[in-house]
């Protein structure tokens, strides 16, 4: 009997600590979308955060930069940070804030090495985000 007591009483403690913390509000989630996720249909619910990150990339003779990414309705995806660097990278950080569907759309820019110049196709990044 003097084993059970001993057992039961840190037991209690355990319960009564993590009881508390069960209770505290979830962090935010976050999704991550890079070059790959081009053309790609997510759902989240209100108060996630979608952050898009889309380096600068070469490929020779040319160099491929990306402006601000944008929202096509800042009442259902508010964009929070956005940025881009001085070598052509670019990303931002928006937050699902009410029910409805926004498209987060980026565009793509060439710049040539000397001596060459760039093909006269726009390739557009697009993700479509329905909030739910």
């Amino acid at each position: 009997m003097k084993a059970v007591r001993c057992l039961v009483a840190p037991l209690a403690a355990v319960l009564a600590l993590t009881a508390g913390s069960a209770s505290a509000e979830a962090p935010a989630k976050r999704v991550v979308l890079t070059k790959a996720d081009a053309g790609r249909a997510l759902e989240v619910s209100p108060g996630t955060d979608i952050e898009v990150r889309l380096a600068r990339y070469y490929d020779k003779p040319r160099t491929y930069t990306w402006d601000v990414p944008q929202t096509s309705d800042a009442v259902v995806l508010r964009r929070a940070e956005g940025r881009t660097t001085p070598e052509g990278s670019a990303s931002a950080v928006f937050h699902a804030k009410n029910e409805g569907v926004a498209t987060i759309s980026v565009t793509r820019k060439c710049r040539p090495d000397s001596g060459h110049i760039c093909p006269l196709i726009i390739v557009p990044w697009k993700a479509k985000v329905e909030v739910k």
